[in-house]
């Protein structure tokens, strides 16, 4: 992993680079913001964090780091401020930046100051706050691993003639504003990890990386949640053409959890029966329907009312599987 050092004294830049190859870290130098600016725009594609003093000659570390964000917001900034630049290293942070470390600071201090910064920054595209609070407060290093977990499908119908009523420029916005940021908000307020979009499909995970002790009841409930929001965000389309449905499909079992993935692209995921018996009865669900496997209504039937159906396990495969259909 690569990390770019930056900060006009050499002493400084060399004790930091130092520390940062112990740990395994390929460390890049330089001496002013424009520099380090053109470097990422270059070649920053294998960078993971850029570690930036404030006060610089020419353009300051504040400027620096939210170009190299504007370049690729993929990578974690962070920046090195003295007592009397703290209060605008905290707006910095306030701002988008990913942390910040006051000097003088000891070397344990980088240390995990660069890995939680990290960490966050990861985490923060998958998992709540409430459960990414709980992951850095406990110091969890997100090791492939077998768990139960419940996992969600949720796709939308007739998508292809939808779009016909939508001009091609303006579809990103619309499923933006309409469907993927308001139902993957309500994934994280069910303490749910959003593991990713699958063309107009969204996959979710409850009870990976952390679990609640509550998975699959959270989960259905956030399936309720979602088809009462696009219930609401129907009522606000005046254009009946756009009108967006949604099917609905959940599963509980074990799984294999972890990271995986290229050096080009990784990502934290599920593997295991659950997430293709979820992916089957999300293809079985009708527009504002919620299935769910039987495994996880002995989970819920307390709080939930629900029916049970017999559904084809897949297309191609004539065995049933036993569901249930959510009611509310």
């Amino acid at each position: 992993m690569q990390i770019m050092v930056v900060d006009d004294e050499e002493g400084v830049r060399r004790s930091i680079k130092k520390v940062l190859q112990k740990d395994g870290y390929e460390v890049i130098l330089a001496e002013r913001g424009e520099e380090a600016i053109q470097i990422v725009a270059d070649n920053g594609h294998e960078l993971e964090t850029v570690i930036s003093d404030y006060k610089m000659p020419g353009m300051n570390g504040l400027e620096t780091l939210y170009k190299i964000g504007r370049i690729n917001p993929q990578i974690t900034r962070i920046i090195l401020t003295g007592y009397a630049t703290l209060e605008n290293a905290i707006e910095a942070v306030n701002k988008g930046i990913d942390g910040f470390l006051t000097k003088p600071f000891d070397n344990e201090e980088l240390r995990l100051k660069v890995k939680e910064c990290n960490l966050r920054k990861r985490l923060s595209q998958f998992v709540s706050e409430p459960i990414l609070q709980i992951l850095l407060g406990e110091g969890v290093t997100i090791r492939a691993n077998v768990r139960t977990v419940t996992v969600m499908f949720v796709d939308i119908r007739n998508f292809s003639l939808m779009t016909e009523a939508i001009k091609a420029e303006e579809l990103p916005y619309f499923l933006d504003r309409y469907y993927f940021t308001p139902l993957d908000e309500i994934v994280h307020r069910y303490n749910g990890t959003l593991d990713k979009h699958i063309g107009d499909g969204i996959m979710a995970v409850f009870g990976a990386p952390m679990s609640t002790e509550e998975d699959a009841l959270n989960a259905v409930r956030c399936a309720l949640s979602m088809q009462k929001e696009i219930s609401e965000i129907n009522s606000l389309l005046m254009n009946t053409a756009k009108r967006i449905g949604i099917g609905i499909g959940i599963a509980t079992g074990a799984v294999t959890a972890g990271i995986f993935g290229s050096r080009k692209k990784k990502e934290y995921t599920v593997f295991g029966p659950p997430v293709n018996l979820a992916s089957h009865l999300q293809e079985a669900a009708g527009e504002g329907e919620i299935f769910v496997c039987k495994e996880t209504y002995q989970s819920i039937k307390d709080y939930l009312t629900a029916e049970k159906v017999n559904l084809p396990l897949t297309k191609k495969r004539m065995r049933e599987v036993e569901a249930y259909r959510i009611l509310g």
